[in-house]
C-alpha cells in the first residue's frame, strides 16, 4: 500500500465530535512546518506579527473557522491593528465555495469599516482594506459577481503597485478565480491566475497559497496535468491543513490517479478528525474528501472500501448550515454515495429500490431520484421511471420557486438525464441521443468536476446497446479523454472494440482496466471478463 493506507482503519471508528476531549491543541501552536510559510509584513504591534502570518496561512488552506479565531486574539492583543480588522472579514467570504449570505456581508463589511477607522500607518495596508471594502460595500445594489470584480481589479491595481509583495500576487490571483464568470468555457481567469502563480511557485515553494490556488487554476480535464506539480506539493507544505491534504485529489481526480486521489483523501479525513478532537472546527470537511474517496474505490475495483464509507457515514453526527450555505452536508452524502454506488455499479434493481433521506434538501433528494429513475429504465419498471422523472421535475420546480438557482441547474440536469434513458427505451432514440451528447459537450467545455457518471459514457452506453460499437467506441474515447481511467468507460471502450473487430484495441483497453484496479479485490464480473480474456492471449 502506499503512503496513507494504514490511515483506513479511522473510517471504520464512529467519531461523534461533541463528546470527544479536548487535547489543548490550537491554532496559535500550529508552525510554518504546519501551515506554510508566508511573509506578510504588517505595522502592528511586533508581538502579533507571526500571529498575523499564521492567520494569513490558514486563509490560504481555507482553514477560515481557524483564521476568523487568529486574527480575533490579534485583534485583542492590539486593538489598534487595522490589518487585523481586514482578516476578519477575509474570513467571512470564501471565495471559492460560496457566496456570503446578508449577515456575513454585514460582519465583513463592519470588519472593514472599523479596520480603516484605525487608519493604518502603511499605504499598502490601507490599500488591502480598500480592496476588500470593493467587496463589501453597497451590497444591496450591486450583485456578487459586479463586487467580486471590483475586488479583483482592485487587487490588481495592489498588485502592480507592490510588485514585491508576493502576498498581494497571491490573494490577486485568487480574486481572478473567485470572480471567474459562470460557466466560462475560455478558463480566462484560470489561465491569468496561473500565470501569476507560477513564477511565485518557484521562488516560494512553501507558500501554502500558490500552490493551492494553482491546484484550482488547473481544475479542469483541459488544464489538470499542468495541476501535478502543485498537487504533489500542496500536501507536504501544509500538512496539518485538512484542506491543504484533500485538494490535490482534484487534479488526481482529473488525470485518474486513483491511489494518490485515495491517499489525499484518507489523509484529509484523518487530519479533520483530528482538528475536531481539538475543538478547532471543520469537521463537516471530511464529507467532501468522502465524495472523493468513494468515487475513487469504485473506478479502482475497490468496491468493498466505497461500501464502508457509505455505512460509515450513517454513523455520523449531522453538520447544519455548513458556513451559511443552507445545507447538511451528512444528508447529501447519504443522498449520493448510495446512488453513486449503485448506478456505478450497475446494479439496477437495487437503484430503483432507493428511498430518499427524509431530512435531505431537495437538491440532494433529486439525487435518489435520479439514480431511482435510471435503475428503474434499465431493470424494465418504466411505470416507476416515469413517477421519479416526475417528482424530479417537482423538485426542480421547487428550487426554481425558492430562487436557488445553482441547485436548481444540478437537478435539471438530473432530470434530463433521467428522462434521456425513458426516451430511449420508449422508442425515441434519436431524442435521447441528442439529449445526452448536448449534455456531454456542455460538460466538457465548461470542464465539470468528476463526481458521477459523465454524460459521454451514458451516450456510448446507450450506442453500445443499440449494438452502434463504432461509434460507442469514438464516445468512450471522447470520454477517456476528459475523464481518464474510468472503470466504465474503460471497460465499455474496450467491448465496443471488441465488436467492432478491433482486437488490439480492446485487449490495450482490458490491460488498462486490469492495471487500474490492481490495487483492488474487485469480484464485478467485468473485470473477471476483462483477465479472462487477457489470459486466452
Amino acid at each position: 500500500m502506499k503512503r496513507f493506507a494504514g490511515l483506513f482503519c479511522i473510517l471504520a471508528v464512529c467519531v461523534t465530535f461533541s463528546a470527544l476531549a479536548d487535547e489543548g491543541h490550537h491554532h496559535e501552536e500550529m508552525t510554518p512546518e504546519q501551515l506554510g510559510t508566508v511573509h506578510f509584513p504588517v505595522s502592528c504591534t511586533p508581538a502579533v506579527q507571526k500571529p498575523f502570518e499564521r492567520g494569513v496561512a490558514l486563509l490560504h488552506s481555507f482553514w477560515y473557522e481557524e483564521a476568523e479565531k487568529q486574527f480575533q486574539q490579534i485583534a485583542s492583543t492590539d486593538p489598534n491593528c487595522a490589518m487585523a480588522q481586514w482578516g476578519l472579514a477575509m474570513s467571512q467570504w470564501h471565495q471559492l465555495w460560496n457566496r456570503p449570505n446578508p449577515a456575513q456581508l454585514h460582519t465583513g463589511l463592519a470588519e472593514v469599516k472599523k479596520g480603516k477607522s484605525l487608519k493604518p500607518k502603511a499605504a499598502r495596508e490601507k490599500a488591502y482594506l480598500n480592496a476588500l471594502d470593493a467587496f463589501y460595500d453597497n451590497s444591496a445594489k450591486r450583485d456578487h459577481q459586479a463586487r467580486a470584480t471590483a475586488y479583483s481589479n482592485a487587487m490588481e491595481r495592489l498588485y502592480r503597485s507592490y510588485p514585491d509583495d508576493h502576498e498581494a500576487a497571491t490573494f490577486y490571483a485568487l480574486s481572478l478565480l473567485g470572480s471567474e464568470p459562470d460557466n466560462d468555457t475560455s478558463f480566462a481567469n484560470r489561465k491569468k491566475a496561473a500565470a501569476v502563480l507560477e513564477p511565485l511557485f518557484a521562488s516560494e515553494p512553501n507558500h501554502p497559497g500558490v500552490a493551492h490556488y494553482l491546484i484550482h487554476a488547473y481544475d479542469k480535464p483541459q488544464l489538470a496535468q499542468l495541476g501535478l506539480p502543485a498537487a504533489r506539493s500542496y500536501a507536504k507544505i501544509a500538512p496539518a491543513a485538512p484542506h491543504a491534504l484533500h485538494m490535490p485529489s482534484h487534479i488526481f481526480a482529473r488525470v485518474g490517479d486513483w491511489q494518490d486521489d485515495i491517499d489525499s483523501n484518507l489523509a484529509s479525513i484523518a487530519a479533520t478528525r483530528k482538528s475536531a478532537q481539538m475543538h478547532m472546527g471543520g469537521e463537516g470537511h471530511q464529507y467532501h474528501a468522502m465524495d472523493f474517496l468513494v468515487y475513487a474505490y469504485l473506478q479502482s475495483g475497490r468496491e468493498e472500501d466505497a461500501k464502508k464509507v457509505i455505512d460509515e457515514v450513517k454513523t455520523l453526527p449531522g453538520v447544519h448550515d455548513m458556513y451559511g450555505m443552507g445545507f447538511d452536508p451528512r444528508t447529501y452524502a447519504l443522498s449520493k454515495f448510495p446512488a453513486e454506488y449503485e448506478i456505478e455499479l450497475h446494479h439496477w434493481k437495487e437503484a430503483a429500490e432507493l428511498q430518499p433521506v427524509a431530512e435531505a434538501s431537495p437538491g440532494d433528494q433529486a439525487i435518489t431520484y435520479w439514480a431511482r429513475a435510471i435503475g428503474a429504465v434499465r431493470s424494465g419498471s418504466l411505470e416507476q421511471a416515469r413517477k421519479d422523472v416526475d417528482q424530479i421535475e417537482v423538485l426542480h420546480a421547487k428550487l426554481i420557486k425558492d430562487n436557488k438557482k445553482d441547485f436548481a441547474e444540478a437537478v435539471e440536469s438530473d432530470q434530463k438525464e433521467a428522462a434521456a434513458w425513458l426516451a430511449y427505451v420508449t422508442g425515441k432514440q434519436d431524442e435521447a441521443i441528442a439529449t445526452l451528447r448536448t449534455m456531454a459537450d456542455n460538460e466538457e467545455k465548461i470542464g465539470e468536476e468528476p463526481s458521477s457518471i459523465p454524460a459521454r459514457e451514458m451516450l456510448a452506453d446507450m450506442l453500445l446497446e443499440m449494438k452502434r460499437p463504432l461509434e460507442a467506441l469514438a464516445e468512450y474515447q471522447t470520454d477517456l479523454r476528459f475523464d481518464p481511467n474510468r472503470f466504465n468507460a474503460l471497460y465499455g471502450a474496450a467491448q465496443a472494440a471488441e465488436l467492432a473487430g478491433k482486437s488490439t484495441q480492446a485487449s490495450e483497453y482490458y490491460s488498462q482496466l486490469v492495471k487500474v484496479c490492481s490495487g483492488g479485490t474487485s469480484d464485478r464480473p467485468e473485470l473477471a471478463r476483462a483477465k479472462s480474456l487477457l489470459a486466452q492471449k
